[in-house]
């Protein structure tokens, strides 16, 4: 079992972030670039949680999320063809007096089969860069997405 832990700075708000984590409309591998519209399912979704299916290049996972605390956002899997056992990923925001939001995010990737467990190796090793790249990548489209830009890319 791979568990990684990222923090970041971003200048939107929880709420901004939240709405963006929580827009499962079309077009959301444009700031989630691991989600693309391709797997995107909406099984159910309420006021403060939703059972969606979502994934890209060959790997999908089912979530629940729960935003019921607007400071804390829990994506825990409940199906995938490569993910199990404890896996998803949190998100806990704080705000600064200086307008901006500290983020801290931990994802989990526990393989239930083969592909999996090797996935999960993968990802805790050198997997962590590009996970982390993908996670600036979203901080940068939310920002833009905010100021009415468009999503942004990192050069």
């Amino acid at each position: 079992m791979s568990t990684i832990h990222f923090t970041e700075t971003t200048t939107a708000t929880p709420e901004q972030f939240v709405s963006a984590l929580t827009d499962f409309g079309p077009g959301r591998s444009q700031v989630f670039g691991n989600s693309t519209d391709e797997y995107l399912e909406v099984h159910a979704q309420g006021r403060s949680e939703a059972d969606v299916t979502e994934g890209s290049r060959g790997i999908w996972e089912r979530l629940h999320y729960d935003w019921s605390d607007p400071d804390h956002v829990v994506m825990t899997t409940t199906d995938s063809n490569v993910w199990g056992g404890h896996s998803g990923h949190t998100y806990t925001f704080a705000r600064r007096p200086d307008g901006k939001t500290d983020m801290d995010v931990v994802v989990v990737r526990e393989g239930k089969n083969l592909r999996g467990r090797v996935l999960g190796v993968v990802v805790g090793t050198v997997g962590k860069r590009v996970l982390r790249q993908a996670l600036e990548n979203s901080v940068k489209a939310v920002e833009a997405r905010n100021r009415g830009t468009g999503t942004a890319q990192r050069p």
